[in-house]
């Protein structure tokens, strides 16, 4: 039976990932670190998935429960997919290295060890830098040589690790833009807190809040990493993730107030970028001295310049292997229902 290893399975996008692997037929071996979800739960009691519980930096501990699991049920560990990892822009660089680089050493290491199918890293367009883009494809475009941040820099260096560890025909790479969806703990929350505290929608900046703002809704990202594990000509490459629709940064702060903050009546204002940055070096220094998994208020100085940039970038090669892999691509108005619904 084809069996996928996904980690950080209780998480946003593990979560989903598990969701569409255990729809396909596969029996998903599920790693979640603290907490399991009533999903995954109700999957694992109708033999689906087996959860695993432990550290993903913790490679020894891993492989035994994972070979346990191999003997006793007689699977075929065909794809490792692996969603674990620090997503923030503010933090210690040790606790990044450890999530977002060692972890994914750990993960190559199994596919060897364990002669896995196939490694699905989940990375992000973050790793081409905060600057303007005018549609450009995953083959036009190079990683950043200094991202600025230390999320990117530790996602490049682990897909530098894949390609240097793995033959091409042993990986594939995902790169989601801003993830969105029903059960996001970090992006939405992030800017509907902001919003609710402010009167304005607050840009910075030349673009006045008309730049593309790259949503990838969660369902899209999971149908990628479905595609991108069982498709042979997904071998090897990397894949950027990004909804049909061309969302402007100021679209999106109305559709959260409309979803979040129905009763709520707000303009929309433009500050000059220098205003922010001042404020948001401010914020991202005391987070990070603090470790903390999000800034003490926004915007941080990577949201400010992430928020203020054209991140417009091509989702072609996306499109094509979730039509060859048989998968529907959610739109932004089937993502903005099942808000409101799940409100309701």
């Amino acid at each position: 039976m084809k069996c996928a290893f996904i980690t950080g399975a209780a998480g946003f996008i593990g979560g989903y990932a598990t969701r569409i692997f255990v729809k396909e037929g596969w029996h998903v071996l599920a790693l979640i670190h603290r907490t399991s979800s009533p999903e995954l739960e109700a999957m694992a009691a109708n033999s689906s998935v087996t959860i695993i519980r432990g550290d993903v930096t913790d490679y020894d501990g891993v492989r035994s429960s994972i070979q346990a699991q191999m003997k006793e049920r007689d699977l075929d560990l065909t794809a490792i997919v692996h969603c674990a990892g620090r997503a923030s822009d503010v933090g210690w660089r040790r606790e990044f290295r450890r999530t977002n680089f060692e972890s994914v050493q750990h993960m190559v290491r199994l596919v060897k060890e364990l002669n896995a199918g196939r490694l699905v890293f989940v990375s992000t367009t973050d790793v081409y830098g905060l600057r303007d883009f005018n549609g450009e494809t995953e083959e036009e475009l190079v990683c950043a040589e200094k991202p600025g941040n230390y999320y990117p820099a530790f996602k490049i260096a682990a897909e530098n690790w894949i390609r240097r560890e793995l033959p091409a025909d042993k990986f594939s790479i995902v790169r989601p833009a801003q993830v969105w969806g029903v059960g996001d703990t970090t992006l939405t929350p992030r800017i509907v807190d902001f919003l609710r505290r402010s009167r304005c929608i607050v840009h910075f900046g030349k673009w006045r809040g008309r730049n593309r703002w790259p949503l990838a809704h969660v369902k899209n990202v999971a149908a990628a990493l479905y595609a991108t594990a069982t498709l042979p000509d997904a071998a090897g490459t990397a894949i950027n993730v990004l909804d049909d629709e061309n969302t402007t940064m100021d679209e999106f702060c109305g559709i959260l107030v409309e979803v979040f903050l129905p009763e709520k009546r707000v303009g929309s204002v433009t500050l000059p970028m220098w205003i922010g940055a001042a404020f948001g070096r401010m914020v991202s220094g005391i987070s990070s001295i603090l470790n903390l998994s999000r800034p003490f208020t926004d915007p941080s100085f990577y949201a400010l310049k992430a928020v203020s940039c054209n991140l417009d970038f091509s989702n072609e090669k996306f499109r094509q292997f979730l039509a060859r892999a048989g998968q529907p691509t959610t739109s932004r108005d089937e993502g903005v229902r099942e808000l409101r619904e799940a409100l309701d």
